[in-house]
C-alpha cells in the first residue's frame, strides 16, 4: 500500500486516460453485479516480508539492499499454512471473496511463475504454490477469488524508477518500460491461465510516479490486453484517481467513498462498483509490534457504513510467517461472523438510499426492505424507556402493510407514517443490540 501523495501531482497522471473507449462485455457486467452482492471481502498481505515481521514495506523503509533482503526467501517455510482453514474462517465471518497479494512491491511472486525463480515455488524451501492452494480452497467453498498485483517493482532493473525503492541496490541503467510491461503481461497471463476461478485483479503502485506526470503507464493498453484474455475479469487500480479507461470497479484506501480523512481518497466517486480497503490493525503486512486491532464493533460499523455508501469493505489481515492468521484477527473474524449470521441480509445485496448518514446511523435497502441501522442509538430522543426514530421516506420506501416494521429478529415495532412522508418508529430500550440494532421496514 502507498504512503501520502500530493494529489495535485497525481491528478496529472490521468491525462493519458481521458478518452473512454472501453465497452465491458455482458459477462463482465454480470461479474460486476455479483461483486456487489458480497459486501465483505478479506484482503491478505503476505509475502517473504512476513519473515521480518516489520510490514510489507520493509525493503523500502529499512533502506536495505535487495540481495540482503532476498535472503528471507531461503528461510520462508510457513509450515502451518492451511488454505482450507483460512477460507473457512473467512466464510464463517460472512465474507464473499478474498483478495490475495500475488506480488507486492518487493518483486517476490507468491505463485509459480516462469519469468524467474524468485517465487515461492522455486525460491523457498516451502516449495508450494499458495496462490494455487487458495484458489482451489475458494473454489471448493464458493468464495470469489481476487488477486492483488503490484505494477511497481523495487528490484527489477527494467522498471522505470519512481519515488520509492531508491536504496535497494539497483543500478538504474537498464530502465525500459516496454520490457517491463511485457513482463507484467506475461505474469498476468500466467495468473489467468493457472487459476481459472480468478474473478478480479487489484492493481497498486501507479502513485510511484506521481511526481513524474510525463510518465505513461499505458494502463488502458494493459487492461485491453487483460480483457482480451478474459473479458469477464474485473480490473481495479489503487491509484487514488478517477478510474482509467478499462477499469471495472473503483477502490478507496482507508476511507469510505466521499471521505478523505487519510488523505488518499480525494477522487470523485464514479458509477462503477465501489470498494473500500482498510486494515484490522494499522499495518497491511504482518508487523509483530502492531497489536492495536479494531474492535468487532468498529469493524461491523465500518462494514455497515460502507454498504450504506453502496460500497464493499475489503478488510485486511497480515498472516504470520509460519502461515497462521494472527489470533486477534481470528477473534475479529469470529465476532463479525456472529453478527453477520443474524444481520447479513441488511448489508449483502443491498444498495445505498436517498437518506444521508444520520447521527444515529445509516440506511441500506434491497428490493423488498429498507434497513435502519442504529449504530449510535444514544443520538435519538429518549423518554420513559423508549427511543423515537424519525426518518424521511421517499415514495418507494413506504411500509407495504400493517405491522411492516420490525427488528431483523422478528419483533414487531410500533410506528406511524405522517402525511408528509415521515416514518416514526418507537423502540424500547430493552430491544437494543450491542453492535447494531437493525430495524427492517418492508416496502
Amino acid at each position: 500500500m502507498k504512503r501520502i501523495l500530493p494529489l495535485f501531482a497525481a491528478l496529472l497522471l490521468c491525462t493519458g486516460a481521458a478518452a473512454q473507449s472501453y465497452t465491458p462485455s455482458p459477462e463482465n457486467l454480470k461479474q460486476r453485479a455479483e461483486f456487489q452482492q458480497h459486501r465483505l471481502g478479506i484482503f491478505l498481505h503476505w509475502g517473504i516480508y512476513a519473515t521480518y515481521a516489520q510490514g510489507e514495506w520493509y525493503l523500502q523503509n529499512a533502506g536495505i539492499n535487495k540481495d540482503d533482503y532476498a535472503v528471507a526467501a531461503e528461510s520462508f517455510c510457513p509450515a502451518k499454512f492451511d488454505a482450507a482453514a483460512w477460507v473457512k474462517a473467512f466464510q464463517d465471518a460472512g465474507a464473499g471473496y478474498i483478495t490475495f497479494t500475488s506480488r507486492h512491491h518487493d518483486g517476490f511472486s507468491m505463485f509459480d511463475t516462469a519469468t524467474s525463480d524468485y517465487d515461492i515455488v522455486d525460491g523457498t524451501p516451502f516449495g508450494r504454490d499458495v496462490v494455487g492452494e487458495l484458489a482451489a480452497a475458494c473454489a471448493d467453498a464458493g468464495l470469489r477469488f481476487h488477486l492483488y498485483y503490484s505494477v511497481l517493482d523495487w528490484i527489477r532493473e527494467d522498471y522505470p524508477q519512481g519515488r520509492t525503492g531508491l536504496k535497494t541496490g539497483r543500478k538504474g541503467d537498464r530502465q525500459d518500460y516496454d520490457h517491463y510491461l511485457a513482463f507484467m503481461e506475461t505474469q498476468v497471463a500466467e495468473l489467468i491461465r493457472q487459476y481459472p476461478n480468478l474473478a478480479a485483479l487489484w492493481f497498486d503502485g501507479v502513485w510511484d510516479h506521481d511526481q513524474d506526470p510525463d510518465f505513461d503507464w499505458r494502463m488502458p493498453e494493459f487492461y485491453a490486453y487483460i480483457h482480451a484474455l478474459k473479458p469477464e475479469l474485473l480490473i481495479g487500480n489503487n491509484h487514488h484517481l478517477t478510474p482509467f479507461d478499462g477499469e471495472d470497479f473503483q477502490m478507496f484506501e482507508r476511507d469510505l467513498p466521499g471521505e478523505n480523512k487519510a488523505g488518499l481518497s480525494g477522487q470523485d466517486i464514479s458509477a462503477l462498483p465501489l470498494e473500500m480497503c482498510q486494515t484490522m490493525s494499522h499495518s497491511w503486512g504482518y508487523r509483530i509490534t502492531d497489536t492495536d486491532y479494531k474492535s468487532v464493533k468498529e469493524l461491523v460499523h465500518l462494514l455497515v457504513r460502507s454498504a450504506a455508501k453502496n460500497s464493499n469493505l475489503l478488510i485486511n489481515i497480515g498472516p504470520q510467517p509460519n502461515g497462521e492468521l494472527p489470533k486477534p484477527a481470528l477473534e475479529r473474524l469470529a465476532g463479525i461472523g456472529a453478527w453477520m449470521r443474524g444481520h447479513s441480509v441488511s448489508v449483502d445485496g443491498t444498495t445505498s438510499t436517498t437518506i444521508p448518514e444520520q447521527p444515529w446511523g445509516v440506511t441500506t435497502r434491497n428490493d423488498g426492505a429498507l434497513f435502519l441501522h442504529l449504530l449510535s442509538p444514544e443520538a435519538l430522543p429518549y423518554r420513559d424507556g423508549l427511543y423515537k426514530l424519525v426518518v424521511p421516506l421517499a415514495q418507494d420506501m413506504k411500509p407495504a402493510r400493517k405491522e411492516a416494521v420490525s427488528l431483523l429478529s422478528g419483533e414487531k415495532l410500533n410506528y406511524e407514517v405522517s402525511k408528509d412522508g415521515f416514518l416514526t418508529v418507537t423502540l424500547p430500550q430493552s430491544m437494543l443490540e450491542d453492535i447494531d440494532t437493525v430495524i427492517c421496514v418492508r416496502i
